[in-house]
């Protein structure tokens, strides 16, 4: 067999698809980090009536170039959550106004087999824009987020993702010397809030690319 990996992984990401959908999300893959943007340009943006857009912290959203082919786009109102030319207080209320925009965009930080969606936050506007508030959601989420159950999530994002967010944010927190979760009492701590996505509701709100490549931590 030619290419045993990507045989693999198309196979893992395509399994994965079928639970997803199974829990009501609408599910697209993509074959390479490449394609990813266009899956959504050009297969889910034209059934969606948008006006309004923003997104909250995601590598994968960066890695794929979405955000800037978006950020400057000129069809839509764009609240620009990675502006770096605002104030803390001005970028808070614009992350207060990006939860009733018509879509956000984001990432995911563990994605079990059977389908659910595990995310942990610092102040809460990711995974409150993906609980409710925006009308539509896309999540890029890389082959390197599917874990096999929740706690394989919990374990990911605690001993993983999360110290490398603190490294890659310069945060003053004891795993970034540790390199795993300490549960600590730092004002610099991200590990605040919670979610987990069994189900999108309404059905298709929640829109997931998964992308055959590793992405994001």
């Amino acid at each position: 067999m030619k290419k045993p990996i990507e045989n693999y992984w198309r196979i893992r990401l395509n399994n994965l698809k079928e639970k997803l959908e199974e829990n009501n999300f609408e599910v697209h893959v993509a074959d390479t980090l490449e394609s990813a943007p266009r899956v959504v340009q050009e297969e889910i943006l034209p059934k969606l009536e948008v006006k309004t857009l923003s997104w909250g912290g995601s590598v994968s959203f960066v890695q794929s170039g979405l955000y800037e082919q978006l950020k400057d786009d000129s069809r839509y109102e764009v609240l620009d959550t990675y502006d770096k030319s605002l104030s803390p207080e001005e970028m808070l209320e614009r992350r207060r106004q990006s939860l009733l925009v018509d879509l956000f965009i984001t990432g995911a930080n563990a994605v079990t087999e059977d389908g659910m969606l595990v995310n942990l936050d610092m102040i809460g506007n990711r995974v409150g824009a993906i609980t409710f508030g925006p009308r539509q959601v896309i999540l890029i989420i890389g082959r390197n987020k599917i874990v096999p159950d929740l706690e394989a999530a919990f374990l990911r994002v605690k001993d993983y993702a999360a110290p490398v967010n603190t490294m890659r944010l310069d945060k003053k927190t004891p795993c970034v010397k540790t390199g795993r979760c300490e549960d600590c009492k730092s004002p610099d701590r991200i590990c605040n809030h919670w979610t987990i996505t069994e189900k999108s509701f309404p059905k298709g709100r929640i829109k997931i690319v998964l992308v055959n490549e590793d992405l994001g931590f």
